[in-house]
């Protein structure tokens, strides 16, 4: 099976990809979304989080506050390895799991920071969606409610726009309407079925 590694910076259009190609019958594991599965109450993972980064990571109802925690982490690169470090392994090893499960010609892993992860060995292709930096801080500010400020310590905990498109085997480029991003996701489907040897 084909193991194509989906990534690009915070606010790039990347799970309007995902789900694109998972519209097209594609076997789409997330990394973000095993993370939260991860982390949710009584599970071993929040429990070290907690114990990590304290209570205050918490709401009252005892699940975790990401806006609590993300503010932890992106104001300090120590705490933010720490988390990286404790979340990382977890999610690699239920990803790793999942791909054993599955029977396609192709699928997707979406992991966000796929090359801070180490998680690249995992992946045949590296498919990028990129857009300018200035765009990425506008839908954040409109999509997250950060302050320029706070959107470009985001985006400065990630790898750069120059050392992502250095590692792509393929790039989606995102600066234009959601009907050239999905015909963009429709092209590299067949292509990407034409490189697993499927021609349907």
């Amino acid at each position: 099976m084909l193991v194509i590694g989906l990534t690009g910076g915070i606010a790039s259009g990347k799970t309007t990809v995902a789900e694109r190609f998972a519209e097209h019958g594609v076997p789409v594991l997330d990394a973000d979304q095993i993370a939260r599965e991860l982390v949710e109450p009584g599970q071993p993972a929040l429990a070290e989080v907690v114990k990590t980064f304290g209570s205050q990571v918490l709401d009252p109802q005892g699940r975790l506050d990401r806006p609590a925690l993300r503010r932890i982490v992106f104001a300090d690169p120590k705490r933010r390895a720490e988390l990286e470090g404790l979340l990382h392994p977890l999610v690699r090893r239920v990803m790793e799991q999942r791909l054993r499960e599955l029977a396609a010609p192709y699928c997707i892993l979406s992991i966000p920071l796929l090359l801070e992860s180490g998680m690249t060995d995992l992946v045949d292709r590296v498919l990028v969606v990129d857009l300018p930096e200035h765009m990425q801080i506008d839908r954040m500010r409109a999509r997250d409610g950060l302050s320029e400020r706070d959107a470009r310590d985001v985006m400065r905990a990630q790898t750069t726009r120059d050392a992502r498109l250095a590692a792509a085997d393929d790039v989606i480029h995102n600066a234009g309407t959601l009907e050239d991003l999905l015909e963009q996701v429709d092209a590299l489907h067949q292509h990407y079925r034409e490189l697993a040897g499927t021609s349907r």
